[in-house]
């Protein structure tokens, strides 16, 4: 299952975005394990939604790989041009440590809605990004 903005690889892990595109480029009911997923992306942002709720947003826009989610956990590496600001849509007002590549960025509290927002340098091309509920 693939499409050149969003598919997923092999071991199952979802791959979406794309920083480089001026043009906002989109892809309706994309489907997987039985959800719907939909992605608008360019280089100013990418939005990913899951079943019509919000999951993964960034401005501007990166590049997703190996983008895993459950309970408790949400991995993922991004690759983008600039500072980028990072919202997931996750479990109402609980805690999450955020990791990039490897290193902590501090526990943050999501809202009543779910949402967390944190940033990131990308400016180096890629990193490696851990959300765990604590």
């Amino acid at each position: 299952m693939s499409n050149s903005f969003i598919s997923v690889s092999n071991d199952g892990f979802l791959n979406f975005g794309d920083y480089i595109q001026t043009e906002k480029q989109k892809v309706d009911d994309f489907e997987l394990n039985g959800d719907l997923f939909k992605l608008k992306t360019h280089n100013v942002l990418t939005r990913l939604e899951k079943n019509g709720s919000l999951l993964f947003e960034s401005v501007p826009g990166v590049k997703v790989s190996n983008f895993s989610i459950s309970e408790h956990l949400v991995e993922f590496s991004a690759c983008g041009f600039d500072a980028t600001q990072i919202t997931l849509e996750l479990e109402p007002e609980k805690d999450y440590q955020i990791t990039i590549d490897g290193e902590s960025s501090g526990t943050t509290k999501s809202t009543i809605s779910g949402k967390i927002s944190f940033s990131a340098e990308l400016d180096e091309g890629c990193k490696g990004f851990r959300v765990e509920k604590v």
